[in-house]
């Protein structure tokens, strides 16, 4: 098949790779994001998807916008292609846009579609304690993540890996379920499935402050955040009138006489209680510091006992 790729992250990068290794497709054009100011000297980096489409010598296009962009258009038609490939894109395609290819836009979603439709099924699926997820491999129609779908497949969710882990396997099942689905869609053994749209929930893009920690919560539910907000917006706390990050970490479910939110301090070892456990951090970071491990960062710790959170505040 003769493709377009638009893709973004690093999520996309097993499809795209999975593309260019394939005998029977030829990936002729790549659009992706603009490039993005970073780290502290705020320099402009480009997508990865950018990096690696230029290091394999595909012509990439980064517009500021889709609709109504006319170089877009024009190259997508004189392209002759037979589909757009689109992975973590990170922007609507424009309805009339879709009509361009043979097969139409194919997108990879992190889901089992209808549910977990949006920006951010990853992460929204470890929030909400699932189990299982997987990837769905469906035909973009006008709505979010609302086209009917080609093929499916579902992995178990471990309870310990966070957002970036899963991302990963979730990329990297993509990428087979993708190329499995346009070599039977080029012979014509397969059609996509309407979705029950009865049944859709929705994964919407994260906010910074969904990762400040209430330790009133039951531990789980703390334990799933800080797995889901990896790497951004990051589970957090305060610690006095300072921010600490909690990167990653597990839980003890038993009853204590702890007041939610206290930073217990047992030699080398922390545990924070909250209702119905403790969460044992393992990588922490406060505000201004590198991120260390739990050992290292109570080196600086010479009290027995802090309350974390606003509560904790002088």
């Amino acid at each position: 098949m003769r493709l377009a790729f638009m893709g973004t992250p690093d999520f996309a990068l097993s499809s795209l790779q999975a593309l260019i290794d394939a005998a029977e497709h030829e990936v002729v054009l790549v659009i992706t994001q603009t490039d993005k100011p970073k780290g502290r000297g705020r320099q402009l980096q480009p997508p990865p998807v950018k990096q690696l489409a230029g290091e394999m010598g595909i012509p990439v296009l980064q517009p500021e916008r889709l609709r109504e962009n006319d170089e877009i258009y024009s190259s997508l038609r004189e392209a002759g292609l037979d589909a757009v490939i689109v992975v973590a894109y990170g922007k609507m395609i424009p309805a009339d846009m879709l009509e361009i290819p043979r097969h139409g836009f194919i997108n990879v979603h992190a889901s089992i579609l209808p549910f977990y439709r949006g920006a951010a099924p990853i992460n929204r699926a470890i929030l909400a304690g699932e189990p299982k997820t997987g990837v769905s491999i469906m035909r973009i129609d006008a709505g979010m993540d609302s086209g009917p779908v080609f093929l499916q497949a579902e992995i178990p969710i471990e309870e310990s890996e966070d957002a970036e882990v899963l991302s990963k396997r979730l990329s990297e099942l993509g990428a087979i379920k993708l190329t499995e689905t346009l070599n039977l869609l080029d012979k014509g053994e397969l059609s996509p499935i309407p979705q029950d749209h009865d049944r859709a929930t929705y994964a919407p893009m994260l906010k910074k402050e969904e990762g400040e920690i209430d330790w009133g919560n039951d531990v789980k539910t703390i334990h799933n955040m800080i797995r889901a907000f990896v790497p951004w917006p990051c589970a957090y706390t305060f610690m006095g009138t300072k921010t600490l990050k909690i990167w990653s970490g597990s839980y003890q479910s038993e009853n204590h006489e702890f007041k939610s939110g206290t930073l217990v301090k047992d030699g080398a070892r922390l545990k924070i209680a909250c209702s119905g456990g403790f969460i044992v951090p393992h990588v922490l970071q406060l505000e201004g510091k590198k991120a260390m491990d739990s050992n290292a960062f109570s080196c600086g710790i010479h009290e027995s006992r802090i309350m974390l959170g606003k509560g904790g505040l002088p």
